[in-house]
């Protein structure tokens, strides 16, 4: 008789947790602080927000789509595997983007300055040996500086007999020579490019684009790439999770894993924000230090490799996980009150998604460096990590419908506080309001899902919800917050002033038909109509 394997529970919750504090400590050494390396690099807030936006689309098509293969095909434990290693892979490949040297930016150094100072200083220094100003002798500096270049160029006259030639002829000359040499290499060249673009088609015609928008389709692709193999890791280890925890009729201690996600990415923020804060400007010959955020990404993906070997899957053939979303859809479409919660959490993923992007950026115009920044980062993550300790007291007080148009308000006041920044650690107040904006906002959405749907829908709903304010808005968000930046700080405020309206008509509408949520009982059908 085969022995049947005796199910841990304790030992799948440990590594589960394990797993997902790993995985968001690596998210959070790197993915807050992307949009501040793509502005080093020169790229401005319009690129960036365009890059933002398709990584947020490629989460949202691709995560399911990944998530149905691997199951079916049997390959979640492969999946993860590979979606850690080439994450991490592809992640290192970004570090060889060279810069543009245009609209580069940093916190307290700037490593293009450092290369580029001293062709700065010869430029200054041109105009007085060019212009006439003073003379010696009866030879003006012009004279002497076109003799120079006139000795320089001839040869078999030595660097130090300067011959007095007047400047006009001087130049005539070179003017001569210019222009021959140019009509000499001008046509092969011509006929070379034509024959070049003919050839490569796209890539010809890449060539001839400025160096920015090189950059921005350069990257654009690298940064496709690595959203591809890395969005399948979320949803495909969380389905294999949850089906061992249903398994062993456990699966209500499966929201028991989340707290340490929070945990895992403020560790990651602010930790890796001390690291960079403490480096010099180069790590290493051309290395800035920024590079640490990718190294840190990189470094910890792979120490959670060991810890995907051994977390527990199971692979339940009956439970159909594309059928679950479409039913899921079709009960958040059917209540009124799931669709004006999906409509707020919308417009609250795309004011969340400028905070994102852009705080970083308004607060590097105020002086902060990267210690300033993983600070905030993380006391915004912990202090949304602690509403659960005031959700019991809070809902006695208000009903889930308020407190969702709470946290929508909390956000808006919060963008049109980051509009206002006048110093490195102003930022700090506003962050605690995380609590409500972040916290208090997603315990509300929870309340609706179990409110709205079946116990077997219900974590499907959370999903519709979390991919319309996650990856729908903010990726509607980033192209709104990159449009208007062309000043951060009215991007920032524009979105504010949308999720601050959008409270209002949360609190209007919801008021005639919110009512205290209701009782479990409520929710199942009467016991004669059930026994039909």
């Amino acid at each position: 008789m085969k022995r049947i394997k005796q199910i841990d529970v304790k030992r799948a919750l440990a590594l589960a947790s394990v797993f997902n504090f790993l995985c968001s400590c690596s998210k959070g050494c790197l993915l807050p602080f992307l949009t501040l390396y793509l502005r080093q690099l020169g790229l401005t807030p319009g690129m960036t927000g365009l890059i933002m936006a398709a990584k947020h689309l490629i989460t949202l098509a691709w995560s399911p789509v990944a998530s149905l293969l691997s199951k079916h095909y049997n390959k979640r434990r492969v999946v993860i595997k590979g979606s850690l290693v080439c994450s991490a892979a592809v992640a290192l490949v970004l570090l060889l983007v060279p810069t543009t040297e245009v609209h580069t930016q940093s916190s307290s150094c700037n490593t293009t300055n450092l290369s580029s100072g001293s062709t700065q200083s010869l430029d200054n220094l041109l105009p007085s040996s060019i212009v006439p100003e003073t003379t010696l002798h009866g030879i003006s500096k012009r004279d002497v500086s076109v003799g120079v270049e006139r000795s320089l160029q001839e040869p078999g006259i030595s660097s130090s007999v300067v011959p007095h030639v007047s400047g006009s002829s001087a130049a005539a000359v070179r003017r001569r020579r210019r222009s021959e040499v140019k009509s000499g290499s001008e046509e092969p060249q011509r006929e070379k490019t034509t024959e070049e673009e003919s050839q490569f088609g796209f890539l010809g015609n890449l060539k001839v684009m400025d160096p920015e928008h090189q950059l921005f389709f350069l990257i654009l692709l690298l940064v496709s790439v690595w959203e591809s193999v890395s969005a399948p890791l979320e949803w495909t280890a969380d389905d294999g999770l949850y089906e061992y925890l249903d398994f062993a009729d456990a699966s209500d201690r499966y929201t028991s894993i989340g707290p340490w996600g929070l945990l895992g990415a403020a560790c990651g923020a602010g930790g890796a924000g001390l690291l960079v804060s403490q480096l010099s400007c180069l790590i290493a010959d051309r290395i800035p230090r920024s590079a640490a955020h990718f190294f840190c990404y990189s470094g910890l993906a792979a120490l959670a490799l060991p810890v995907a070997c051994y977390l527990p899957l199971y692979l339940n053939k009956k439970r159909d996980r594309a059928n679950g979303l479409l039913k899921a859809v079709q009960l958040v479409r059917g209540s009124p009150r799931a669709l004006l919660c999906a409509i707020t959490t919308l417009l609250v993923g795309a004011a969340g998604s400028a905070v994102d992007n852009f705080l970083l950026w308004q607060m590097q115009d105020h002086g902060s460096n990267e210690l300033h920044m993983g600070s905030s980062l993380a006391l915004a993550l912990l202090s949304q990590a602690s509403f659960p300790l005031l959700a019991g007291r809070l809902s006695k007080l208000l009903s889930p419908g308020r407190v969702l148009a709470v946290g929508a308000a909390a956000l808006g006041l919060q963008c049109l506080y980051y509009s206002f920044l006048w110093g490195p650690w102003a930022v700090l107040p506003a962050q605690v309001l995380s609590c409500f904006s972040g916290g208090a906002l997603w315990w509300a959405v929870n309340v609706q899902c179990e409110d709205v749907a079946t116990p077997e829908a219900e974590r499907s709903v959370r999903r519709i919800y979390s991919a319309l304010s996650l990856q729908l808005g903010s990726s509607l968000g980033s192209l709104g917050g990159g449009v208007c930046g062309a000043e951060v700080r009215a991007g920032l405020a524009v979105q504010g002033s949308g999720c601050g309206s959008d409270a209002v008509v949360c609190v209007s509408a919801a008021a005639p038909v919110e009512g205290p949520a209701p009782a479990q009982d409520q929710l199942l059908p009467p016991p004669g109509r059930q026994r039909q």
